[in-house]
Formats: C-alpha cells, structure tokens, sequence
C-alpha cells in the first residue's frame, strides 16, 4: 500500500502560481511513477503531468506543457506540481497516484491522493 496527501491547492488569480505537494508513504516511493490528474466539476478525472520513478522522464498533457513543471524528491518521498500561468480552466480538484509504471491514464495508477482544490478565478 502507499498512502498519498495532496497539499497546496487554494484560490488564486488568473496568471498567478501554485505548487502542490504529494507526500508519499508507506511503500518505498522510489519505486513507483508518479502522476498529477485533476477532475473539474461534471467532467471526468484527466491526466496532467507524469514522472518516472528516477525523474528522468516526464510526460504532460498538453494544456500544460510549458506552463507546468513536475518534480520529485525521493529523500522526501514527495511529488510537486509547479504551475505558472494560470487560467481559470486550471480549476479542478488534483490529484497525485503512484504507479509502477509512468503511464497517462487513470486505470494505469494503483494508489490514489483524496485530492486538492485549486480554483483561478478570472
């Protein structure tokens, strides 16, 4: 099992910054890709950033590419999710979830966060 808590999510203005935390435990987390979903109200859940287990490959959805950046820490057992530029369509509920391999589906992570809320208001 590994446990996952989201942290960072708030309310903030369009073009502002965030960086939400997931930090990681249980399992060892070196182990496993990490990924950052989000689900808006009545829309699914969709894939936003993933990393593999050594940071050295990262894939990102392409609303975010060059606005998002994705980092790990392994000493800390933590996932980040830099966003800059914000827009007001970034708002949704994040998620991180681990898996034992990077993927950028939903069904492909085993182990899920309870979520954190960002809201960009225009």
């Amino acid at each position: 099992q590994v446990q996952l808590v989201e942290s960072g999510g708030k309310l903030v203005q369009a073009g502002g910054s965030l960086r939400l935390s997931c930090a990681a435990s249980g399992r060892t987390f070196s182990n496993y890709a990490m990924g950052w979903f989000r689900q808006a109200p009545g829309k699914e859940r969709e894939f936003v950033a993933a990393i593999s287990w050594n940071g050295y490959t990262t894939y990102y959805a392409d609303s975010v590419k060059g606005r998002f950046t994705i980092s790990r820490d392994n000493a800390k057992n933590t996932v980040y999710l830099q966003m800059n530029s914000l827009k007001p369509e970034d708002t949704a509920v994040y998620y991180c979830a681990a898996s034992t391999v990077i993927g950028t589906k939903v069904s492909e992570y085993a182990y899920w966060g309870q979520g954190t809320q960002v809201t960009v208001s225009s």
